[in-house]
């Protein structure tokens, strides 16, 4: 009898951490669109948020659709981690216009969300960095003495 090897199952991508970083990241968007369409924000926050909910939609989409393994001539995580950047920079701008100026409960709650979202977003910048760097186990995991190769 010859010996069968299981093939090894991806994980899917609502069961993995990236995959848990962009639902919470897409939560607090929605949660932050929202206050804001209550408060009767200004348009711009509304507009911007509205925008990052799309977009996380579409990569959530991309990745459990396991698009991004059928289109190999775009570099996904590359993409995705300039998307969290950009995503970082406006939600810091829109949680700090919303924060500054004494206005509506909503319109600082809506603000609070979005400063919350601007930190998951470099949490899911920093792991998409780790993909990015073909190094599964992470940048700072060192290989024991004894493992290291002598070149002569």
């Amino acid at each position: 009898m010859a010996n069968v090897q299981p093939k090894i199952k991806h994980r899917p991508f609502c069961f993995s951490v990236k995959g848990h970083v962009k639902m919470l990241r897409l939560a607090l968007t929605v949660t932050s669109m929202t206050l804001f369409i209550i408060a009767q924000a200004p348009e711009p926050y509304i507009v911007i948020t509205g925008f990052e909910v799309t977009v996380i939609l579409f990569f959530i989409l991309l990745y459990i659709l396991r698009l991004d393994r059928l289109m190999k001539w775009l570099f996904w995580p590359l993409l995705d981690i300039i998307n969290s950047m950009v995503t970082t920079v406006f939600m810091l701008i829109v949680s700090v216009l919303a924060l500054i100026p004494e206005t509506t409960p909503l319109t600082v709650g809506g603000g609070v969300f979005a400063l919350v979202t601007a930190v998951c977003c470099l949490a899911d910048g920093a792991l998409i960095y780790r993909k990015l760097l073909f190094n599964p186990s992470g940048p700072y995991q060192k290989k024991p003495v004894h493992e290291r190769k002598v070149v002569l």
